[in-house]
């Protein structure tokens, strides 16, 4: 049964190449100018590529829209 987490699947229109979902890391961390993504988010995502599926992270919308500081 472990082999089926690595098997193709189609999730609605996209066609995945394993079985695999990867939460988001939170933009909170940002703490520059517009709290954009760091080359650390950039190189984080980019090591779990393999991943069959990664959910994209929230977007914060205003100050006051973050959950927690830093």
């Amino acid at each position: 049964m472990p082999q089926l987490l690595l098997t193709p699947v189609r999730l609605g229109a996209l066609e995945l190449k394993n079985r695999v979902v990867m939460a988001p890391l939170t933009r909170c961390r940002a703490d520059n100018p517009g709290y954009v993504p760091t080359e650390m988010m950039a190189r984080y995502y980019a090591q779990r590529a393999s991943a069959g599926l990664i959910v994209s992270e929230g977007v914060i919308v205003s100050p006051q829209a973050r959950g927690y500081p830093f």
